[in-house]
């Protein structure tokens, strides 16, 4: 059986975004896409437009200096828009290790991704990762 379109739309974001393909994930997303990050720290918040979210991404990557890596655990679908991306992030951060599960909901319009919902497991650590 294929891969539903969605699942697929997501499994190239994922692995773009392993590979630090900032070119391939700017196509994926609607200009106007919002990055929805939870928590109280310096990278959480909502990032608004394209842009906004593939500077984020880098940051990402300057601030663990390269050592973050997303694992996909899984992908679900309602085939109404909806995909979830399930994850294991780790990564190491002045001195300190980050190592949680967690998830990305994906709103998908015409074939775009136009919103990214993340949740974390464990959201005092991940706060304490950042800040």
């Amino acid at each position: 059986m294929a891969e539903h379109p969605h699942a697929a739309l997501v499994r190239k974001g994922f692995e773009a975004f392993s590979r630090g393909d900032m070119d391939t994930l700017r196509g994926l997303m609607a200009g106007d896409a919002t990055h929805h990050v939870p928590g109280d720290h310096p990278l959480s918040g909502d990032f608004k437009g394209v842009d906004a979210i593939i500077e984020m991404y880098e940051r990402l990557g300057a601030e663990t200096n390269g050592t973050m890596h997303a694992e996909l655990i899984g992908i679900a679908v309602d085939g109404r828009g909806h995909a979830v991306g399930m994850t294991r992030f780790t990564a190491e951060r002045n001195g300190r290790k980050l190592d949680d599960t967690g998830c990305i909901v994906f709103r998908i319009v015409g074939g775009k991704v136009t919103d990214l919902d993340e949740c974390v497991e464990d959201i005092d650590e991940n706060n304490a990762f950042w800040s």
